[in-house]
């Protein structure tokens, strides 16, 4: 179950096997045993894999399909995608131009 909602994570961000593995600091193929359940996550893993997709660890043993998933925030799945997109930034400037296009967007 948690290698699944890892995947479904994963996938949400448009992250690879490869970047997000590159992320962890593990293989894509080593990720890919964790997402199938081949392997199991050690609680240090957990933790990290929370961290990096912006979790919190308890997240990655809900069931989605619980009563509590329906009053979800229906933006939570575009805003952890943005928040995705801006971690993997590495530039200071493509930051900033990031950040004056969502400012100019938000602006009614």
């Amino acid at each position: 179950m948690v290698g699944e909602k890892i995947r479904r994570l994963r996938l949400d961000r448009n992250l690879t096997l490869a970047e997000l593995g590159s992320e962890l600091g593990i293989s894509h193929q080593q990720l890919q045993k964790y997402e199938t359940g081949t392997n199991r996550l050690s609680a240090g893993m957990l933790a990290n894999v929370a961290d990096v997709l912006r979790v919190s660890i308890a997240s990655l043993f809900e069931d989605e399909n619980a009563e509590d998933s329906k009053d979800a925030d229906p933006s939570a799945k575009v805003r952890a995608e943005c928040h995705s997109w801006i971690d993997r930034t590495p530039s200071k400037e493509r930051l900033s131009m990031m950040a004056k296009v969502l400012r100019v967007m938000s602006t009614d």
